[in-house]
């Protein structure tokens, strides 16, 4: 492995096998080399693949970051991944790692930043929630810097974001879009849901995935309209209610709901109605 380019003493651009551009990550893997040079294997803790045009966006954000940061953001990263066990959207290195970097400096300089979607993100993201409270123990153990509850919800966006593919600004929108469908249903039937109820649960999952398919810009393209016709006739109110929130998203986020996803929601709102 030839060393394409310097970033820092501990940080260095090669080639793989295949021929595409990695990042490389040691303590003192870049100290004293130039183009050309070999990697040393044993110095080697790190080694990042992106997609070819975010490699020099993360390749900047590092070259004057601590070494340690970009080690811990790793860490981090590599908990989310083993915990959630699924791959994430590679962005998250350069998305994470940025953010620790600022996270740490707002912290020494004792500047605080709320976090508006800290409520929304404990309630409708448990495990991503725990994720980030994971990321400031790390921080905390591994770097010696205190961070508040705050930085934990923004970590567990970012880890949000990476299993949804989409930008930050998209992801930001959805714990309280959440929100509002839930007030819809509450308002419009007139109930207070179970918070612990499985199906409660189960309609919370379907948003996240409901909103997922909306940024992707997907839609269900199965033609059931006898089922459609059914659940409208046998689950009214619980359609009224769909349509309400098909209105709702259509107003707040530009999208037409089909008539499929209609259906969808009225019938896990009516699993609701059933279980109370």
């Amino acid at each position: 492995m030839k060393i394409l380019k310097v970033i820092n003493n501990n940080v260095v651009s090669a080639y793989n096998d295949n021929g595409k551009e990695i990042v490389v990550v040691g303590k003192g893997i870049g100290f004293q080399k130039k183009i050309g040079d070999s990697v040393k294997q044993e110095l080697v803790e790190k080694v990042f693949l992106l997609n070819d045009d975010s490699t020099s966006e993360f390749e900047e954000i590092i070259r004057n970051m601590p070494y340690e940061y970009i080690r811990v953001a790793g860490k981090i990263i590599s908990n989310a991944k083993r915990c959630l066990d699924k791959e994430l959207n590679k962005n998250i290195y350069i998305t994470l790692t940025d953010h620790l970097n600022y996270a740490i400096t707002r912290a020494k300089q004792n500047i605080i930043v709320e976090n508006a979607l800290l409520w929304e993100i404990k309630r409708f993201y448990h495990q991503e929630y725990r994720l980030g409270m994971d990321a400031v123990d790390i921080i905390r153990k591994e770097l010696g810097v205190e961070l508040p509850e705050d930085e934990a919800g923004f970590f567990a966006l970012h880890i949000v974001n990476a299993e949804m593919d989409a930008d930050m600004k998209q992801t930001s929108k959805v714990p309280n879009t959440i929100k509002d469908i839930l007030n819809i249903v509450s308002y419009t039937l007139g109930i207070e849901m179970n918070q612990n109820d499985l199906y409660y649960e189960r309609f919370i999952t379907h948003l996240k995935f409901f909103l997922e398919r909306i940024f992707r810009n997907d839609m269900y393209e199965a033609d059931y309209y006898e089922f459609n016709d059914m659940v409208k006739k046998n689950f009214p109110d619980s359609y009224r209610c769909a349509l309400r929130i098909g209105s709702y998203i259509q107003a707040a986020l530009q999208y037409k709901v089909c008539e499929e996803e209609l259906t969808y929601l009225a019938i896990h709102i009516q699993n609701m109605i059933c279980r109370r």
